[in-house]
């Protein structure tokens, strides 16, 4: 029995997807070169290299390391001290295959972040937007009141474990979908973007309040570069999930909004 085509994904959904795919890369890759300027973190107001940091990635003229509070790990070769292009020492916290530009040229990353940050705040802004009026909250990220029992949330856990994907229910989400999502939508993302904004000294003039709410320039920066690592492994994961459960379906699914479904299935769980 050939398979039938569900509608899974709206071209407002699609559409937004591929853009972030793109300036959320550019941004990440700018922003370790912005962090390579001075790859310390710390709370409160102030930082620099007196004060006492939470986070540093270093070298000691023969090793690279990353240290964490009082914990420090060696990470020659990868962090803090790598080979560069020409085979030549580079002492920077990241890479240069890591970030734009390749080399350190702190004014062109920051010039390619503020310009895809403005495209990644409108283009989140405008998904919002869309997906209230069009109804995508409401059918596939709001979470039921059944979806909450614990033994719901364990069932969907199992059979990702298992790597038991339901081609029959592809036309929804499960919950353990929604709650990656919702989380990444409406906590992560803009955490991003009010962070960065805090960041900012004009945006400290105009609204100082901003300021306040994550009390203070060094913890917002903190703020920022723990949301952008827990997005990058968000879609480790998420690039993980759509190779385990099929990657020319979902990937066609992303661009056509069509996802095939199987006539007959009792799995669950769909991860894309």
């Amino acid at each position: 029995m050939a398979n039938k085509m569900a509608q899974r994904h709206k071209a407002t959904t699609r559409i937004w997807h591929w853009l972030n795919a793109i300036t959320l890369t550019v941004l990440l890759m700018s922003g370790l070169m912005i962090f390579n300027a001075h790859p310390r973190l710390y709370w409160g107001e102030y930082g620099s290299r007196e004060d006492r940091a939470w986070l540093e990635i270093d070298d000691t003229r023969t090793t690279g390391f990353v240290k964490i509070g009082s914990t420090t790990i060696e990470t020659t070769g990868v962090l803090g001290l790598s080979l560069g292009a020409d085979d030549k020492v580079r002492r920077v916290a990241f890479p240069g295959w890591a970030t734009i530009p390749t080399r350190y040229n702190l004014a062109a990353a920051r010039r390619w972040h503020f310009a895809f940050a403005w495209l990644f705040a409108l283009g989140l802004t405008g998904f919002m937007a869309a997906s209230l009026l069009n109804g995508h909250i409401r059918q596939h990220l709001h979470i039921r009141k059944a979806e909450w029992a614990p033994k719901h949330i364990w069932r969907d856990v199992k059979n990702h474990a298992r790597l038991r994907f339901d081609a029959h229910n592809a036309a929804t989400y499960n919950i353990l979908q929604k709650f990656s999502y919702v989380g990444v939508i409406f906590i992560l993302l803009p955490l991003m973007i009010f962070t960065g904004l805090a960041m900012s000294p004009a945006m400290n003039a105009a609204l100082p309040w901003l300021h306040d709410i994550f009390a203070g320039r060094q913890s917002a920066r903190s703020i920022h570069f723990m949301c952008a690592a827990l997005l990058s492994i968000f879609v480790l994961l998420h690039l993980l999930m759509v190779f385990l459960s099929g990657p020319i379906k979902g990937i066609r699914s992303m661009i056509t909004g069509k996802f095939a479904q199987a006539p007959e299935s009792n799995s669950a769980g769909v991860a894309s």
